[in-house]
């Protein structure tokens, strides 16, 4: 009797935009709109096995995804590289991309960073996982390396959604759940700040934090930053503004933080001619703390520029950026390197939870404690069996593949709240609005500041 080889065949490639509840988090960029967006891809193979990706939102990222099916389809999954590849080479430069990315936090530039093919490439690996009887995280670079992944609390200043009562954020003061009674309230004092971090630890068992930064005048947010230093002593507590601050600025009001600062991410951007890779390396030549990155290093080019200027020491390679095998092929190197590997995050529902958790788990060394908005999402879950963040660390299912098992009927209640909404794309000057008249995007003002 003859032995078929080979691995499964993609029988179908579904993908679904999907849309959750969001908090008036604050950022450089403006404050988060009461909704935000995903796009899901679901492959089936002919084994019947079910994979599965979750990638950034709006409508260029869907339809970026759906003009790849004829290139998934029909293919086996043990190709996933080829397959990725035949995308690439399929691509062509969007009209708007040019090149800048998000140096200066230009929101409407995210989707160019991004990768559509990323979340196709998680659905083939949770595949060939399955296929293979193993874990995602033993299919990249050197296989698994932890159980479970440093995880930090992801601290955001907070407006009150009372003053956008038009908007529909959710109210969700009569909840059993005390972190989620809170995270829809207004946070903006170093007080409030100590108090979110506080719950967060009580829920999560989180003991280092980060700071979203570009909010208020820089000094004040570093008040809430010695705050946070002095409720968790032993903690790790770093800061990002996004580049908000001018050079002069940053080593100004980072100087007497060494020691307390762990690190500081993108503290400055471009200025005067040079780009943000010339700028930073500056601060750090005057500042003794390490500096993280997720806006200048994005792809290999800028990190080849990024690391021969030493303008950075961790950088945080977000697999919607990276890809997973990128992201970790960057871990490696900086782990030879002898610099540090991290990643950020966006929005996200519980899909690239799991994802982050298999590709931190490959991730060789000593990580930086990994980025998650999973808490101020927690509770759409889109998943049966959500990883869990226990004592500070997320926990790496064990089952082949993603392990974890999509909930067709939570996703279809988020496709159809995406198909009430009248945008699709992500736009944080829009609830600005409600907050001071005419507000308008600076990458050199904090958002409050005007």
């Amino acid at each position: 009797m003859e032995t078929k080889k080979g691995t499964p065949i993609v029988t179908e490639m579904q993908v679904i935009p999907v849309a959750g509840y969001d908090s008036m988090l604050m950022t450089l960029s403006g404050a988060h709109a009461p909704y935000f967006t995903r796009n899901i891809v679901i492959l089936k193979d002919s084994s019947g096995n079910t994979g599965i990706g979750e990638i950034h939102g709006g409508d260029y990222t869907c339809e970026s995804l759906r003009s790849c099916i004829p290139l998934v389809v029909g293919k086996e999954i043990g190709r996933y590289r080829s397959i990725l590849n035949d995308i690439k080479n399929a691509s062509t430069k969007a009209a708007g991309d040019d090149g800048e990315g998000i140096q200066s936090l230009d929101i409407s530039k995210l989707k160019f960073v991004v990768k559509a093919q990323w979340a196709i490439e998680c659905a083939l690996l949770d595949l060939l996982g399955q296929h293979l009887n193993l874990p995602m995280c033993e299919l990249l670079g050197d296989g698994k390396q932890r159980d479970e992944i440093e995880t930090l609390g992801y601290l955001f200043y907070v407006s009150d959604k009372n003053k956008a009562k038009e908007l529909p954020y959710l109210d969700e003061s009569d909840s059993d759940d005390a972190w989620f009674r809170l995270r829809r309230e207004e946070m903006l004092t170093p007080e409030r700040i100590v108090e979110q971090a506080k719950t967060l630890h009580e829920k999560y068992g989180f003991v280092n934090f980060k700071l979203k930064g570009g909010v208020l005048k820089g000094e004040e947010e570093m008040e809430a930053v010695k705050a946070l230093k002095q409720a968790f002593p032993q903690g790790r507590i770093n800061i990002d503004p996004n580049g908000a601050w001018s050079l002069d600025e940053a080593i100004r009001i980072c100087k007497p933080m060494e020691g307390i600062l762990s690190y500081v991410e993108d503290p400055c951007g471009p200025e005067a001619g040079f780009s943000s890779r010339e700028i930073m390396c500056e601060f750090k030549n005057a500042v003794n703390i390490p500096v993280a990155t997720n806006m200048i290093a994005v792809n290999w080019r800028q990190f080849y520029h990024a690391t021969s200027l030493r303008a950075v020491d961790i950088v945080l390679a977000d697999p919607h950026f990276w890809g997973f095998d990128g992201s970790v092929r960057m871990a490696q190197i900086l782990n030879d390197w002898g610099l540090t590997w991290g990643s950020h995050s966006n929005n996200h529902f519980d899909i690239t939870l799991t994802a982050f958790a298999h590709v931190a788990a490959a991730a060789p060394g000593n990580p930086t404690a990994l980025d998650t908005h999973w808490i101020w999402q927690d509770g759409q879950n889109l998943l049966k069996d959500t990883p869990l963040i226990k004592n500070g660390y997320l926990q790496v299912p064990t089952k082949p593949g993603l392990g974890v098992t999509i909930d067709m009927d939570r996703v279809m209640e988020a496709n159809k709240l995406y198909n009430e909404l009248e945008s699709h794309d992500r736009d944080d000057s829009m609830a600005m609005q409600y907050l001071i008249k005419d507000w308008k995007f600076d990458s050199k003002k904090p958002a409050l500041v005007r």
